[in-house]
Formats: C-alpha cells, sequence, structure tokens
C-alpha cells in the first residue's frame, strides 16, 4: 500500500497561517498595534525564515561568501548587514542547478518534495525567471492579496474582471486564487487583449455585470476606450464601481474618469515576493504589509539605507516564506519612497509613495535621471495626448545621449503640437528632449499593450 501522499491542500495549517497574517477586521485591528507589538511579530516570523534559510544551499553560499556563520544573525537589526541579492542571483542558481535552481532547498526535505507551485516572471527585463512557490507560503501570498482587496473595499456581491494575464506567468492564476479563495466574489478571468479580445471583454463586462476591474492601468484605460468605440457607454451600461491594480505614477483621475469617476487604489508586489503594499480606503500611500514584508528603501548606488522621505530600491523581506524559496532582502530594484506623516486611519504599518520607476531600467542622460514610466503622468497635462507613449535613449557620432518620447495623440501633429510637449518636457524633467507624435493605435506594435501586462516604455539603443 503506497504511503501517505501529501498534497497542496493538508500542507497548509491554515488556522495559523491566519493567526500570523489575520484579514478582514482582524488585519485593521493588528495594523493598529503599537510599533513595539508589530516588530515583535515580524522577529518572531523572520527568525524562521532564516532557520530556513541556513538549510538552503543558495542561502549557505550567498551568506558564506559574505563571511557570515549561523549566529551571526540576531534578528531584523542585523539585517543590514546581510547582503541583498536579485534576479540576477535566481539566474546564476538556476545555471548552476538548472532547470530550478538551488533557491528552493528541496535537498533539505529528507520524505521527499514538497507540493510546489512553479510559474514564471513576464520577463519584462530580460530572460524570464522561474518562480517556486509552497503550499504554506503561496496561500500566504494570495491571503496578503485578498485581504488588501477587502481593505479597498471589494464587498462579497462583487463581480470581478480580471485582465491579467496566464500562461506561465504567475499574475493572473495569483489573482484569481486571492479572489477565490480569500474573498467571496465572483471572478471573471478574462487575461489579457490576445487571451481575450478587447471588444470580448467589454461585452463580459455588460453582460455578467462585473463591478470591479483588476490588472494593469494602461489596459484598464484602453478597455474603457474599446466601450466607447463600440458603443457601449463605460458609465451607463457597465456597473464599474472600483479599480484595483498596479498604476505606478499613472494618473489616477484620468483612469478614473475614463470608468466614470470610479474609485482607483494602486498596490505593488513582484512575483518574488507577492503583494508589499497597497493603498487603503484613505488612499493615502499604500500600506506596506508589515505583519509578512519588511520593506528596506536603499540608495540606488551605494546600498545604504536612505531617510524616510528620499527615494530608493526597495528590498524586501517576505516573513512569511519559510517553507520552499526563503526570500531574504531581495532587491527588487523598484524605486519608491517611504512616505512621511500619520495615517488618518490610525494605522501603524509603514505606508510608501508607490512604484516610481525601475533603477535598472533607469536612464542617465546628460546628468539627469529619467524613469521612462514617468513620462506617462506628464504627458496626460497635454489635452491632445491620447494615453499610449514608449521612449528612445540614442547616442550620436559626438557620443551626446538624446532621449525621445514618441507619443500618441489625437488631433494635428504639426510643428506646433510637438512645440507643447517639448516645452512640457523640458519644464518638468530639465533638459531637452525629442518628441515625436504619432496617431492612435501607431505605436502598438512597439509598446504591445495587447500582448503584455506591462506595456514596453524604454527601447535603449545607446549601446548597439
Amino acid at each position: 500500500m503506497a504511503g501517505e501522499h501529501k498534497t497542496y491542500f493538508n500542507s497548509v495549517d491554515w488556522d495559523a497561517l491566519q493567526a500570523d497574517h489575520p484579514i478582514g477586521d482582524a488585519f485593521v485591528s493588528f495594523a493598529q498595534k503599537s510599533q513595539d507589538e508589530i516588530r515583535a511579530h515580524q522577529e518572531k516570523l523572520f527568525a524562521r525564515c532564516v532557520n530556513r534559510a541556513w538549510q538552503v544551499p543558495f542561502y549557505q553560499k550567498l551568506w558564506g561568501d559574505a563571511g557570515i556563520e549561523p549566529g551571526d544573525i540576531k534578528g531584523l537589526e542585523t539585517l543590514a548587514s546581510l547582503p541583498m541579492f536579485d534576479k540576477s542571483d535566481i539566474m546564476d542558481s538556476i545555471g548552476r542547478k538548472p532547470p530550478l535552481g538551488d533557491f528552493a532547498g528541496f535537498e533539505s526535505h529528507s520524505d521527499g518534495r514538497p507540493p510546489v507551485i512553479m510559474h514564471t516572471t513576464s520577463g519584462t527585463t530580460g530572460t524570464p525567471q522561474v518562480l517556486l512557490f509552497g503550499a504554506k507560503s503561496r496561500e500566504a501570498q494570495n491571503l496578503l492579496l485578498g485581504r488588501l482587496y477587502r481593505f479597498q473595499g471589494l464587498r462579497p456581491d462583487d463581480v470581478v474582471h480580471s485582465v491579467y494575464g496566464h500562461g506561465m506567468i504567475n499574475g493572473g492564476h495569483y489573482v484569481r486564487e486571492a479572489v477565490i479563495h480569500w474573498t467571496s466574489a465572483i471572478f471573471m478571468s478574462a487575461g489579457t487583449g490576445v487571451e481575450t479580445r478587447s471588444v470580448r471583454q467589454v461585452e463580459l463586462m455588460r453582460d455578467f455585470g462585473a463591478t470591479v476591474i483588476v490588472g494593469f492601468a494602461d489596459y484598464i484605460k484602453k478597455l474603457a476606450k474599446v466601450a466607447v468605440e463600440q458603443g457601449i457607454d463605460p458609465v451607463k451600461d457597465l456597473k464599474i464601481r472600483m479599480v484595483s491594480g498596479h498604476l505606478g505614477r499613472e494618473d489616477k483621475d484620468s483612469l478614473s474618469e475614463s470608468w466614470g469617476g470610479v474609485e482607483c487604489f494602486d498596490w505593488y508586489g513582484v512575483g518574488d515576493t507577492g503583494c508589499i503594499a497597497g493603498e487603503g480606503p484613505d488612499r493615502d500611500g499604500l500600506y506596506v504589509m508589515e505583519d509578512a514584508q519588511y520593506l528596506e528603501v536603499c540608495d540606488i548606488d551605494s546600498g545604504a539605507p536612505v531617510a524616510d522621505g528620499a527615494s530608493g530600491d526597495m528590498v524586501c523581506t517576505c516573513l512569511y516564506k519559510d517553507d520552499i524559496y526563503p526570500t531574504i532582502r531581495f532587491n527588487t530594484h523598484d524605486v519608491t519612497a517611504v512616505k512621511m506623516g500619520q495615517s488618518s486611519l490610525g494605522l501603524n504599518f509603514k505606508r510608501i509613495e508607490g512604484f516610481l520607476g525601475r533603477s535598472d531600467n533607469m536612464v542617465k542622460i546628460r546628468g539627469i535621471n529619467i524613469f521612462p514610466q514617468a513620462m506617462g503622468p506628464l504627458l496626460e497635462e497635454v489635452d491632445s495626448f491620447a494615453g499610449e507613449f514608449i521612449c528612445r535613449a540614442e547616442r550620436d557620432g559626438a557620443g551626446r545621449d538624446e532621449f525621445i518620447v514618441c507619443a500618441e495623440v489625437n488631433g494635428p501633429r504639426g510643428d506646433s503640437e510637438v512645440g507643447k510637449y517639448k516645452a512640457l518636457l523640458k519644464q518638468k524633467i530639465g533638459i531637452d528632449c525629442g518628441v515625436e507624435l504619432s496617431g492612435p493605435g501607431d505605436l502598438a506594435q512597439l509598446t504591445q499593450t495587447e500582448v503584455r501586462q506591462k506595456p514596453i516604455r524604454l527601447i535603449d539603443e545607446r549601446f548597439k
């Protein structure tokens, strides 16, 4: 007779999971605890993660190469002395031990490999990276997002229309699990414009009474335009009351207006960490999920901690990942700043400004740091901007770097209109930028908005 077979669902202690990471009203109560109480909770979970990490070859090498020995890590106060790692280190791990790498720590399980979920990243900044999740850490990740949706106002009677992609990419699957496992809402997994044509998506929202849209802001705005083109009024014919997604520095007002003034909520996370932070009903900064995530903001060049209010790379330690792939000091290379002041809701969780750009996608043009993703909200200030853009960085024969912003516009595209955009960018960025204007839809092949969850915003031609 075969031995006991451990499955995903009998690998999770569900009561312990919700005790460590409360949901609903219990979450709000926890976030109102004193900072000392929150820190004690973090220390308890961090100790588990460190113990687990020492059993994993990836950390034995990473920490061993830095001269760190068991016992050196006393708690979160010594966290800054540990080396960071990023996607390149995970890819090196996969190279050392293909195809799954040595960062999951399968070797330490004497009774065989535990249940595991495998996905990849989207490959926005290079080759897609393998992502591995244990049952406990996967459900913790799902819980964090599900509770954030509820905190933002998701109701049991809502119908959620998701435009996150599926396939090997983690995002769509994880969002679906978060909603169906940790809320009572109905979930519609429409996916990207390739999985379900945009016209059909609008029809599905109408026919099934969608009330909430989740996904990336660029495509959600596009769907409002598609609805109008199909003779469907986004306000009168559809029932959308809430949008929750990755807004970055997107102009929330224009996104809200495109759907009739709905409430729009931003949240942030990456494949390796899950949900790190999100806006609450006050929409005053993104609350870091501090019962589950310990977030540092570090200088892009030196890696040293920066003062609150200063921008830097987000470096995340997942306090819940003590089964497969412990994640301690993962440098996301996404830039943010800690938000100053107190929460109007009386919560003692740290707040951040949200996604301000990628440090590994930042371009330095004549001494000025430019984040291509930040161009969208700037361009919104010109009435003719049609919503889509892409940037190019070029270097001429004399070695001078140029930054060109290519934008889709409605109406005339002559010198007068180009001048408006040039003047705006000079005022906002501080240098002269090139401007190329195109008609609506002309940049789709370059931005790949219909195909990708995250549109391409930079083509760097300087090193070709």
